[in-house]
């Protein structure tokens, strides 16, 4: 299944980077994509997104 993987990042300013893995479950997806992680991200994370990750053409909106 896909996850995305959505990490805030930045002491000053604070940024996103979002990383889209492969992964079994939830925890599988947060170790794939902590591998992943650049370490000056890494240092300044102070939070972490996942959720399955859906493709847009899949997607419904309202009044569809």
């Amino acid at each position: 299944m896909k996850y995305q993987v959505t990490v805030r990042h930045g002491a000053q300013r604070q940024r996103y980077h979002t990383y889209v893995v492969e992964a079994a479950d939830a925890g599988e997806a947060l170790r794939v994509a902590s591998e992943q992680m650049p370490n000056d991200i890494s240092r300044e994370a102070d939070l972490v997104e996942v959720r399955v990750s859906v493709d847009p053409d899949e997607r419904s909106y309202v009044d569809e």
